[in-house]
């Protein structure tokens, strides 16, 4: 919010007070203004790529992408890089590292720089566009009944015994990381821990009601039963809210959140989406708060940039009159962190009045990942071999952000 500035930065919506002395959110976030206590704003974290591609590949993995457009990612991005360290460290019952949720367009990898590049395939997120929020909601890839099980499992044994000569004689490497796919697959398809955490149905009404019935909510609480149950790393992509859960297209919309004049009226989409985001974000926190997930669990809610301080105004593709937007902007961005046993309630860093640039505690996305790797007891010095084979640290730069540090 920028209260302060002149009206064509503003724009038509006003702050209101929140349950901590000083900070202010949007009118539009009154669930956010009653639990502002359970979470921190950061405001001052920015980067120099304002097209999604380079936006999304700068933020998301660490690095000054190759190339300032396009989502192939040429290092891997942050989450497969946890996902590898991880590995051997837990106990997966069947479950991924690494899962990311969303509506299709989540399937390929590259559309939101999710690649993990010299890391290999194995280290991808699992992937799942199914809508919880239906009645027939389903992953296929662990949805078999016990009997088919069973058989899986006896088959897992006799392969094992071919599986080891396979080894033994490939010295591609190529047959290990097919190896990696089958154990994975096999474990997730014969886990009863797996089938039970997909187990949407387990919930009580009245939580899946508070999440709201929407794909977002629905995923979100997914998202929750997978780290409950170990899961370290889970990102749900929320970005139509629309023709989905019984909210309708608005013709002044945009399926996603690239608000620029020629895409949505700002405010007319605000005014569907923002109550909608305002309801699931706030149940996540509360839910993570009331089981006690609140120090083990770090939820992080961002996008890759933020939107110009000031409002332009365009003709919109389908309006076909005058509409004021906002383009890309990564020269501040503000974001949301809850959990991770941190002092809540802390509004960290500043930008100018106009919203425009940092002007306290100006910090880059490594910071972030250096503070997320921290809390999963990851060492972001860690180095990996790129395709060279040269060691490639984790996080060329970043510190953790002492804020969020744990309270002891």
């Amino acid at each position: 919010m920028k209260p302060e500035a002149p009206s064509e930065y503003r724009g038509e919506f006003m702050p209101i007070k929140t349950n901590v002395p000083g900070m202010e959110v949007c009118e539009l976030f009154p669930r956010h203004a009653k639990i502002a206590d359970k979470y921190n704003i950061i405001r001052s974290i920015h980067h120099g790529f304002a097209d999604h591609g380079g936006g999304h590949k700068r933020f998301l993995t660490g690095r000054k992408p190759a190339t300032p457009t396009g989502t192939l990612n040429n290092t891997p991005c942050v989450g497969s890089m946890a996902s590898a360290v991880l590995d051997d460290k837990r106990d997966t019952k069947g479950l991924p590292n690494y899962v990311v949720m969303g509506n299709g367009r989540v399937n390929s990898v590259d559309t939101f720089a999710f690649g993990s590049a010299y890391l290999g395939s194995h280290t991808h997120p699992y992937r799942i566009s199914a809508d919880p929020s239906l009645p027939n909601f389903k992953v296929d890839d662990v949805s078999l009944d016990r009997a088919m099980t069973d058989r899986l499992g006896d088959r897992n044994t006799l392969l094992k015994g071919f599986d080891n000569f396979r080894r033994d004689v490939d010295t591609s490497g190529l047959l290990g990381t097919m190896d990696v796919f089958n154990r994975k697959a096999m474990e997730m398809m014969t886990s009863s821990t797996v089938r039970e955490a997909f187990d949407i149905t387990q919930e009580k009404d009245a939580v899946r009601e508070r999440f709201a019935m929407h794909p977002w909510g629905q995923q979100a609480i997914l998202a929750r039963r997978l780290v409950e149950r170990g899961v370290p790393w889970v990102t749900v992509v929320m970005e139509n809210p629309y023709g989905v859960g019984g909210i309708p297209w608005l013709k002044e919309g945009v399926y996603n959140w690239d608000s620029h004049a020629v895409n949505c009226h700002i405010f007319k989409d605000a005014k569907v989406r923002f109550p909608l985001y305002d309801q699931v974000i706030t149940a996540m926190i509360e839910d993570l708060y009331a089981r006690g997930l609140d120090k083990r669990v770090l939820l992080v809610v961002t996008g890759e940039f933020g939107r110009t301080p000031r409002l332009n105004v365009r003709p919109g593709s389908r309006t076909k009159v005058d509409q004021p937007g906002r383009d890309h902007w990564p020269r501040a961005m503000s974001m949301l962190v809850s959990g991770g046993g941190m002092r809540t309630g802390q509004i960290i860093g500043a930008t100018n009045s106009k919203g425009e640039e940092p002007v306290e505690r100006a910090m880059t996305p490594n910071d972030l990942w250096a503070t997320v790797y921290q809390h999963l007891g990851v060492d972001y010095t860690h180095e990996f071999p790129d395709h060279a084979g040269r060691p490639m640290p984790m996080l060329p730069f970043g510190e953790p952000i002492p804020e969020l540090a744990p309270v002891t």
